[in-house]
C-alpha cells in the first residue's frame, strides 16, 4: 500500500468531506433531491471534528443502506443519515485497526489559493469586529492572518485551528442567548434526534450535539463559520 499517496489523497479529501458525504447518502437514497436537515450536517461536522475518515463515511453509508434494503419488510424510508451512525462507526473502528504504521508523508500543496484563504478570514475578521463583544476573537484571527503564508502550507493543522477559535466563539456565542432561545434550540434537537438516540454511543451523541447546538448559535446570530470548510 502506498501510504504517502493515500495520505496526499486524504487531504484532498479532507475539503470535500461534506460535498462527498452528502452525495453519497443521496445516491444510496436514491433521491437526489433530497435536503439534507440540520442535525444531517451536524452529524458530519461531528464525525469531521472527530477525526472519522472520509472513507469510513462512505462505507457506513453503503452498508447502512445494504442492510436496509435486505429486510423484507420496510415500513419507512431513510429520512436522516443518522440512520447510518452505527455502521459508520463500525467501519472507522474497522479502517483503524486494520491501518498500516503511518509513515512520514511528503509535503503537498494546499488544495487553496492563498488570496481565497485570506479573503475568506478577512471577510470573517470584519463580521467579528462588527459584532459587539467578539474583539478578541477577531484579534486572534488578525494574528493568524498575519501567518497565513505559513500556516497554509499545513492547510489541515490551519483548519484545526479555525475550528478552536470558533469553538471559543461558540461558548461565548451561548452566553448572549436567552433561555428562551436556548430551550428552543434544544427542543428542537431533541425532536430530531430521538428517532435515533439507540444507534449511537454516548460520545457519538455528545458530539453531535455540540456541533447541532453551535450552528444554531452561530446562525441565530448571525456570526461566520472560520473554518476552510466553509470557504467559498
Amino acid at each position: 500500500m502506498n501510504t504517502a499517496s493515500d495520505d496526499g489523497a486524504w487531504r484532498l479529501n479532507y475539503f470535500n468531506y461534506f460535498t462527498e458525504v452528502e452525495e453519497r447518502f443521496q445516491q444510496a437514497r436514491g433521491t437526489g433531491l433530497f435536503l439534507m436537515s440540520p442535525l444531517d450536517w451536524a452529524l458530519i461536522e461531528s464525525w469531521k471534528n472527530a477525526g472519522v475518515p472520509l472513507e469510513a463515511v462512505l462505507r457506513g453509508i453503503d452498508a447502512a443502506f445494504d442492510n436496509w434494503r435486505s429486510r423484507k419488510q420496510r415500513t419507512q424510508q431513510v429520512n436522516s443519515l443518522a440512520y447510518c451512525a452505527q455502521a459508520v462507526m463500525k467501519e472507522a473502528e474497522a479502517l483503524a485497526n486494520n491501518l498500516p504504521a503511518p509513515a512520514h508523508a511528503p509535503a503537498q500543496e494546499s488544495p487553496f489559493p492563498l488570496e481565497s484563504v485570506r479573503a475568506h478570514l478577512d471577510k470573517a475578521a470584519a463580521a467579528l469586529r462588527a459584532a459587539p463583544g467578539y474583539d478578541e476573537i477577531a484579534h486572534s484571527l488578525a494574528a493568524l492572518l498575519d501567518r497565513i503564508e505559513e500556516l497554509l502550507t499545513d492547510p489541515q493543522q490551519l483548519d484545526q485551528r479555525l475550528s478552536a477559535l470558533e469553538d471559543k466563539m461558540a461558548a461565548l456565542a451561548r452566553t448572549r442567548l436567552s433561555d428562551d432561545d436556548l430551550f428552543r434550540m434544544r427542543r428542537d434537537l431533541d425532536c430530531q434526534l430521538r428517532p435515533y438516540r439507540g444507534k449511537m454511543s454516548a460520545d457519538q451523541l455528545a458530539r453531535l450535539e455540540k456541533s447541532f447546538l453551535d450552528r444554531k448559535v452561530y446562525e441565530l446570530l448571525g456570526l461566520p463559520r472560520l473554518s476552510l470548510f466553509y470557504m467559498q
